[in-house]
């Protein structure tokens, strides 16, 4: 094995060349129904003769080139190609708006734009006259108007110089920008954060500690790569020499993690909560005994403890559910995870009790986009982790809670800065290089970060109670029949809450209690569907404090999503956008005098 340290990015394309040279498996795409490999060997050569291809482009160092591209190989082969010349990626969700494509986009200065295909393009063509600096425009699947990306591999092939390259590289530093990642602006427009390629390879190489990864081990990667959380995760997965499988779309992850078996993936909360749903949907779908021994191990995972804590009773007992029901959910999800990461948003902690207790161990991070991302994570150690937080600071990362519970950090991870606005970076970077996250936490035993709320999402109610809406929501979203979730209240008397049911779970309910589904639209103003819903609030409210329950609250039909603008990238909720536009129904709901506003009998 080399020993060579990796001090910038693309030296990781060293790291195969010198570990892993006859890997066949490196990066995997599907495509017409199979899965087509591409080696370490194409690897290599396709990030260099992208590289060459840009330098006969005229790209220098500093150029910006923006990336809107579905999760695949090629992502990587651009990704390193890029940085290579030490020219600045700038890569975009394909479901932002044109609004915040046409401003990243020009804010960033971007030279040249590369899309994955037709359907991208569509996006982000109307926008593209008025985007000054833009030169051209490449796509990877063929579309009628642009040069397709294999013009840039053929410009390479033919570049008259390419020992060039090697020189461009020896210059490049480890404090050089290497990326600029427009948040997802959940509020307002979206900044752009700075990160170089210390910032990511001292956050990689700190997790890389923590699971027991191998080059025998595969990857499924289907969370955003243009988001830092899947990206900095991807660079830990090469730099042990992973097969990384793409899932270019969310919706068949089910499918293809049975299909690829992967050893880990990485997934936001919700992801994982819609995963436990469905399968506690199957489980009340059982009848006499066989219900009543999926709920019993149900209660066992509910109950799980690390390092035997419970005894050795609850050891047998967790023994027998895992033969007789866990074992079953392992396989739903390949048979083979040894991992699954948590990150992007508060995981309940009675979902990770049950992936432990069913023999997948889950672990869970946080960060920001800011910070490369993790300034704290759980892990295998004995004292590593605790349930209900995101475990100690992650090794060479500095971590303290300010006076009014900000969490704050200090470390390599921390961003160069934002892009232009040097302002907004001193607003967050203090004088003693402290970070400050934004985020309200608590330190358990003095070694566990526990986030408490968004520090600008607390509001308080016009009786002067400050309320968290996050802790509820989380709490909430733990219903079979909540598929969303928004706690309002801000200068009221009380707090209420718009909920978008999960229709999935809505309809087999109807099925067995015999309620004619006839749409959405009508289940949500349907008094027995209401009626069990509000049996659910109730039931919730219970463990929440006084101030903190929900009074009211208005069934919406529609689901919410990023491409409606309800959700981030990440999906987290778009607050701002959510207010504005069910900003009449927010006041119907306060006027009403009905706990769900339009309630109708069954017709």
């Amino acid at each position: 094995m080399s020993t060579q340290p990796v001090k910038r990015l693309f030296d990781l394309l060293d790291v195969y060349r010198e570990n892993y040279p006859s890997k066949a498996d490196a990066l995997l795409k599907r495509k017409a129904g199979k899965w087509h490999a591409y080696s370490s060997a194409d690897y290599i050569n396709y990030s260099r003769t992208i590289s060459l291809g840009l330098l006969s482009l005229g790209v220098q160092k500093g150029v910006k080139i923006a990336t809107v591209l579905v999760n695949s190989p090629e992502w990587n082969f651009f990704d390193m190609g890029i940085m290579q010349v030490g020219a600045v990626q700038v890569p975009v969700y394909p479901t932002v708006s044109e609004d915040n494509y046409c401003y990243i986009l020009n804010d960033s200065q971007s030279e040249y734009l590369i899309v994955s295909n037709n359907d991208i393009y569509q996006r982000v063509k109307h926008i593209c006259p008025n985007i000054a600096s833009l030169k051209g425009i490449f796509s990877i699947e063929k579309v009628k108007g642009l040069r397709h990306w294999k013009e840039i591999l053929d410009m390479g092939l033919h570049y008259p110089e390419p020992s060039k390259l090697d020189r461009i590289k020896s210059e490049i530093s480890p404090h050089d920008l290497a990326t600029i990642i427009y948040t997802s602006g959940t509020t307002g427009k979206p900044k752009g954060v700075m990160l170089s390629h210390d910032n990511f390879i001292s956050n990689y190489t700190a997790c890389a500690a923590i699971p027991d990864f191998t080059s025998k081990d595969k990857a499924l990667s289907f969370l955003p790569l243009c988001h830092v959380y899947e990206r900095m995760l991807n660079y830990l997965f090469q730099s042990v020499g992973m097969s990384v499988y793409y899932c270019e779309n969310i919706e068949r992850v089910g499918d293809q993690i049975r299909e690829v078996r992967p050893d880990t993936f990485a997934a936001v909360p919700r992801v994982l909560e819609k995963m436990y749903n469905r399968i506690v949907t199957r489980g009340r779908n059982l009848k006499g005994i066989r219900k009543t021994v999926f709920f019993w191990a149900l209660r066992q995972g509910h109950n799980f403890e690390l390092h035997h804590k419970r005894g050795i009773y609850y050891d047998v007992k967790l023994c027998i559910a895992r033969v007789l029901v866990f074992r079953k959910w392992k396989k739903a999800l390949g048979g083979r995870v040894k991992l699954i990461i948590s990150g992007g948003a508060a995981l309940h902690p009675r979902l990770a009790r049950v992936f432990w207790a069913a023999g997948m161990p889950l672990i869970e991070g946080y960060g920001l986009t800011e910070t490369s991302p993790v300034i704290a994570v759980s892990t295998f150690e004995k004292d590593g982790m605790k349930f209900g937080t995101v475990g100690p600071a992650l090794p060479g990362v500095e971590l303290k809670i300010a006076g009014d519970n900000e969490i704050l950090c200090r470390g390599p991870n921390v961003m160069i800065g934002y892009y232009n606005r040097p302002e907004r970076t001193s607003e967050v970077i203090d004088d003693e290089g402290w970070f400050h996250t934004g985020d309200l936490g608590v330190l358990e035993d003095g070694r566990y970060l526990r986030i408490t709320d968004r520090k600008k999402e607390i509001f308080k109610t016009s009786t002067g109670k400050y309320i968290a809406p996050q802790v509820i929501e989380q709490k909430f979203r733990e219903s079979p029949f909540i598929e969303h979730i928004m706690v309002i209240g801000e200068n009221r008397k009380y707090t209420a809450a718009l909920i978008v049911p999960d229709m999935e779970h809505l309809q087999g309910w109807c099925k067995v209690k015999e309620i004619r589904f006839v749409s959405p639209e009508k289940a949500v103003r349907n008094a027995k569907i209401i009626k069990r819903i509000s049996e659910e609030v109730e039931r919730i409210n219970l463990e929440l404090g006084k101030t903190e329950k929900i009074k009211k609250f208005r069934l919406l039909p529609a689901g919410w999503s990023v491409a409606t603008g309800e959700l981030s990238p990440t999906l987290k909720l778009r607050r701002k956008f959510i207010l504005e536009k069910y900003e009449k129904i927010i006041e119907d709901t306060y006027k009403s005098q009905e706990y769900n506003y339009r309630v109708e009998e069954e017709s």
